[in-house]
């Protein structure tokens, strides 16, 4: 639906971006599976090989299909820094949860 006298912000992005960043995609849907085969040698390296390949796809939906890309700072600040902050205050909590615990001997 058009308004008159309203100022377009869109953007358009080529089709090929789109096709590049879904086989980047692919590609590292197909790396985080290899890697689950791999043993690396304990599971805290396991586990933050495949966090990385996973916020690595996280940031490319964001930047591109979801065209943060094209933002202002301002929502860059509420949108993407706010909620890693509270994540990882949320992650710290729970941390100092779980180290603070008294586990009774049976």
């Amino acid at each position: 639906m058009h308004i008159p006298r309203q100022v377009s912000r869109g953007h358009i992005s080529p089709t090929r971006t789109y096709f590049i960043v879904g086989t980047a995609l692919l590609i590292l849907t197909a790396i985080t599976v290899g890697a689950s085969y791999i043993d690396l040698g304990s599971i805290f390296i396991n586990v933050v090989v495949a966090m990385v390949i996973a916020s690595v796809k996280a940031m490319l939906v964001l930047l591109y299909f979801m065209h943060m890309k094209y933002e202002s700072k301002l929502i860059w600040m509420f949108g993407i820094l706010y909620p890693i902050l509270l994540f990882a205050l949320m992650t710290g909590m729970i941390v100092l949860d779980m180290f603070n615990r008294v586990i009774p001997n049976p």
